[in-house]
C-alpha cells in the first residue's frame, strides 16, 4: 500500500494556472526526473512545486527551492484522479525500508481531483516497484538523471519528456498497462440527443410527438362592482330592522 501524506502547511500565493504549491518536508524525499547534480534526493525543509506544461497527456513538474531562484528538479508526470477532493494539498509516496527516504509518488492540488503522477526512470521504477509493493509508472526513454545547470521550459529535455513513452511495472517486474496504476475519471453521463442533432441516413426520423398542452386557468375577468352587494346588504339590514320593530309592536 502507498503511504499516503497530507500536507498541513497552508498553500502560499497559489495560482491555479500553474498549481504552484508551497510544501515542507520533514525529512528527505526521493524523487524522479532530471534534477541538479546531486539532488536525486530533497533535503529536509521547503519546496514550491509548479506545473510547467500540461498539454495532452504529458505534463511536466518542476521543483524549485523556497524563493523560486533554483530549479532542483523537472518531472514527468501524467494525469491522474482521485474520486474525492480536499482542500488541502496530499503528497503520496511509496513506502520505502527503514532509514530510506520515501520516494514522492503523486501530487494532487487542494481542490482538484486531477492530480500529477510522477514517471521514474526504469530501473528505478523497478527497485520501487519491488520494495513498495505496488505498481510504479517508468519511461524506457534515455532521459539524462542529472544536469548542471536548470531546466528551462525551452530546453530540449522538456520536449523529449513530452513525447516519452510511459509504461508501468508490477512488483514481479512484468510490464502492465498504465490503466492499471492511473485511475480514470468516471464516464460522464450519457448525453440526450437534441432536435438540432441529425439522425443516421439508414433510420428514419422519428416523428414528434405532441404533448397535450397544460389547460390554462379557468379565470373570468373582475369586471363586475361591489356596489349592488352593499345595497343589498343595506336592504337586508332595513328588512332585518322592520320586522324587529313590527315584533316589537306586537308584543306590547
Amino acid at each position: 500500500m502507498a503511504l499516503t501524506s497530507a500536507i498541513l502547511a497552508p498553500v502560499a500565493n497559489a495560482d491555479e494556472w500553474n498549481k504552484k504549491t508551497v510544501l515542507t518536508f520533514s525529512g528527505p524525499v526521493e524523487i524522479p526526473g532530471v534534477h541538479l547534480t546531486g539532488w536525486g534526493t530533497l533535503p529536509a525543509g521547503t519546496y514550491v512545486f509548479k506545473l510547467l506544461d500540461s498539454s495532452s497527456d504529458r505534463h511536466i513538474v518542476q521543483i524549485f527551492n523556497k524563493d523560486e531562484t533554483v530549479v532542483y528538479a523537472t518531472i514527468l508526470a501524467i494525469p491522474n484522479y482521485r474520486l474525492q477532493a480536499t482542500d488541502k494539498t496530499v503528497i503520496s509516496f511509496s513506502e520505502r525500508p527503514a532509514g530510506e527516504p520515501e520516494a514522492i509518488r503523486a501530487w494532487f492540488y487542494p481542490g482538484r481531483n486531477w492530480g500529477e503522477e510522477f514517471v521514474y526512470p526504469k530501473a528505478r521504477a523497478i527497485a520501487l516497484a519491488k520494495d513498495s509493493n505496488i505498481t510504479v509508472l517508468y519511461t524506457p526513454a534515455a532521459l539524462p538523471a542529472e544536469t548542471a545547470e536548470p531546466i528551462q521550459a525551452s530546453h530540449p529535455i522538456v520536449a523529449d519528456m513530452k513525447k516519452a513513452e510511459i509504461m508501468a511495472v508490477k512488483p514481479t517486474g512484468e510490464d502492465v498497462a498504465i490503466a492499471e496504476v492511473v485511475t480514470a475519471p468516471p464516464p460522464a453521463p450519457a448525453q440526450e440527443a437534441t432536435a438540432s442533432t441529425p439522425m443516421p441516413s439508414s433510420q428514419p426520423a422519428a416523428a414528434p410527438i405532441a404533448m397535450p398542452a397544460e389547460p390554462a386557468a379557468q379565470t373570468l375577468p373582475a369586471t363586475a362592482s361591489y356596489l349592488p352587494l352593499f345595497g343589498l346588504l343595506g336592504l337586508t339590514a332595513l328588512g332585518g330592522a322592520f320586522a324587529l320593530r313590527a315584533s316589537g309592536a306586537r308584543t306590547r
